[in-house]
């Protein structure tokens, strides 16, 4: 078959979809990818792949998306693919309309988590449901990677077929573990001491990941053992979520707050700041079946994360790591000081998170 990958932008497709666009190759079908121009796609073409670029703003002003929704049926109907498979909610909604209009014989969505969530305030909740409900009289076969997001796809009708799966997530277990050598290196490369307790987060750098309450977490956590925050991540040129630049002025202006947390921007070598780590924390207001959390479990890591759909199906609390109320940076302070201060309920949980990850969570399983 002729399959057709569509998400909005490279660093989706780099970063999460290559891995399924591979598998597919093997399986011998042709995969095209489509999504915004970006410094990531090199990547994707430098292994074969043929990659069109349609710009689609990350907005959920849907007039804004009548342009790329024509570029997008001409796209399709000159290709003539067989699915057209999409994914994250704005390009899954512009994608589902267009290869709707272009007579494509299959239209897939995987939904990575639903806009809409349980703390979302009702009448905007409504309105993405109704979104998503809409785009699901066009929908053939709907993927969900939380089972929580599959029995509400199910649940609200959200797919038109009734053709709902939950598919999990997963990662290549080959890339993460725990290495004592890389280790020793990255702390003294990034100036960790050997008795620190390193906490990592990984994410996008808006706040809706948790970064205000972690890093007041920081600023209130207990300090009997050194401990310190490392942020791997930055915001994306594209990015409409709300940032954190107020909570980051707050921190520049308070040197002992400012100590307690490095800022490592983008990075290339997560897995290796996973091995030096000791803790890895999540505490996002809304996710889908979040990748990092597995990649911190493959890695050894107890997980600190908040009680919301997909961390709570990844993270078993008390066993693979605690769970915390969302927005609550006093819990969140709690959770992470108690684990600081334990290094053997750092070690027991960890463990078991690695042998949960690897009976669950193997990329090419859900590939």
């Amino acid at each position: 078959m002729k399959i057709c990958q569509l998400a909005a932008v490279d660093f989706t497709l780099h970063h999460f979809l290559l891995p399924l666009m591979r598998g597919m190759r093997d399986a011998g079908h042709e995969v095209v990818g489509v999504c915004a121009d970006g410094d990531l796609l090199d990547a994707v073409r430098a292994e074969g792949f043929r990659v069109e670029t349609v710009e689609i703003e990350r907005s959920y002003n849907l007039f804004s998306h009548a342009g790329s929704a024509r570029r997008l049926i001409k796209l399709f109907r000159d290709e003539k693919f067989d699915i057209v498979h999409v994914h994250t909610p704005v390009a899954a909604l512009v994608g589902r309309y267009a290869a709707w209009r272009a007579g494509v014989p299959r239209v897939v969505y995987t939904a990575h988590g639903f806009y809409f969530h349980e703390h979302m305030a009702w009448p905007k909740r409504s309105l993405f449901v109704a979104l998503e409900w809409l785009a699901g009289r066009v929908t053939d076969t709907l993927f969900t990677q939380a089972e929580e997001d599959a029995e509400t796809a199910r649940r609200l009708g959200l797919c038109r077929t009734g053709d709902v799966l939950g598919i999990g997530n997963g990662v290549d277990p080959a890339r993460f573990g725990p290495d004592a050598k890389v280790r020793r290196r990255v702390r003294k490369e990034i100036g960790a001491g050997a008795e620190t307790v390193v906490i990592l987060m990984v994410g996008r750098m808006v706040a809706e990941k948790g970064y205000p309450e972690l890093f007041r977490a920081m600023h209130d956590l207990d300090m009997k053992t050194p401990v310190e925050l490392w942020v791997a991540g930055a915001r994306l040129a594209s990015d409409h979520a709300a940032g954190v630049d107020a909570v980051l002025a707050e921190i520049e202006a308070d040197p002992g707050w400012a100590r307690r947390i490095r800022f490592l921007g983008y990075r290339g070598d997560v897995p290796d700041l996973m091995r030096a780590a000791d803790i890895f924390t999540l505490p996002s207001h809304r996710e889908g079946m979040p990748r990092s959390i597995i990649e911190a479990m493959f890695s050894g890591l107890p997980v600190v994360a908040t009680n919301i759909r997909g961390s709570r199906e990844e993270v078993i609390d008390g066993v693979t790591g605690v769970m915390v109320p969302v927005r609550d940076s006093s819990a969140l302070a709690g959770a992470l000081g108690r684990l600081a201060g334990d290094a053997a309920a750092r070690k027991r949980l960890g463990e078991a998170g690695r042998k949960r990850a690897l009976a669950e969570y193997d990329e090419a399983q859900v590939i």
